[in-house]
């Protein structure tokens, strides 16, 4: 889990803490640019490839992390 957050914070440039419960969409640092990068990330690092339409119903960091390690 530290691995994915530290993965996570990094795709999308974010310096400050991560926490699972945080709305990620809610960070200053997100854009289509940090979705893009978190994709890249995702199926980089773990090869998983989420479709956009599920990808839109993920609210949490936790969500995310959830819906990678049950793929």
């Amino acid at each position: 889990m530290e691995k994915f957050i530290e993965l996570f914070a990094e795709a999308i440039e974010r310096e400050d803490e991560v926490k699972m419960e945080d709305e990620f969409r809610d960070y200053d640092e997100w854009s289509s640019i940090a979705y893009l990068s978190v994709i890249a990330m995702l199926d980089e690092e773990y090869g998983i490839q989420i479709e956009e339409s599920e990808f839109k119903k993920l609210r949490t960091v936790k969500a995310l992390y959830d819906a990678c390690i049950n793929k």
